[in-house]
């Protein structure tokens, strides 16, 4: 597992987020039995900068929370069996890794959601990670079904990591 952490924010966790950040991605691979050693890039961000980015990839003019620009296309979620045949692309040459793609988050959000959630910091960065997590892994909330059997998923997830509300 290769997980490249970027900050570009000047505001300080105050606790060891990196830990948190591998414990979760790797917790949240293993629920969905990611049968692939991984590559993902996550990038710690402020509001502006999430904004900017939004805007260039989403053409929304707003901050967020978090954004996960997945590498692969899954027809079906969490399925990676067609991976190998039909992406070859999305297999690091050097580590043959599947690069499962880029997760912005808003440092700032983190904060602000945990204090109006009424939870722990550590908290909200590991659900938005999980989120992203199986965003990158086809998952989506756009149809209320799929919200559904994400909603339940990423409510597992945090409960193995004992990330609770």
């Amino acid at each position: 597992m290769t997980i490249h952490i970027e900050e570009e924010t000047k505001i300080p966790f105050l606790f060891d987020y990196k830990a948190l950040t591998e414990r979760v991605i790797t917790g949240a691979l293993d629920y969905i039995e990611c049968p692939y050693e991984a590559e993902v890039n996550v990038l710690f961000t402020d509001n502006a900068s999430i904004r900017e980015i939004n805007r260039e990839n989403r053409n929304l003019d707003a901050a967020t929370d978090v954004l996960s620009f997945p590498m692969g296309e899954y027809p079906v979620p969490g399925e990676f069996d067609s991976l190998e045949e039909e992406q070859p692309d999305v297999f690091h040459p050097d580590t043959g890794e599947l690069m499962l793609g880029d997760i912005v988050i808003s440092v700032e959000r983190v904060m602000s959601q945990a204090e109006e959630f009424g939870h722990s910091i550590e908290r909200e960065l590991g659900f938005l990670l999980a989120h992203s997590i199986l965003h990158l892994c086809g998952f989506d909330h756009i149809e209320e079904e799929d919200r559904v059997v994400m909603e339940e998923k990423q409510r597992q997830i945090m409960e193995a990591l004992k990330l609770y509300r």
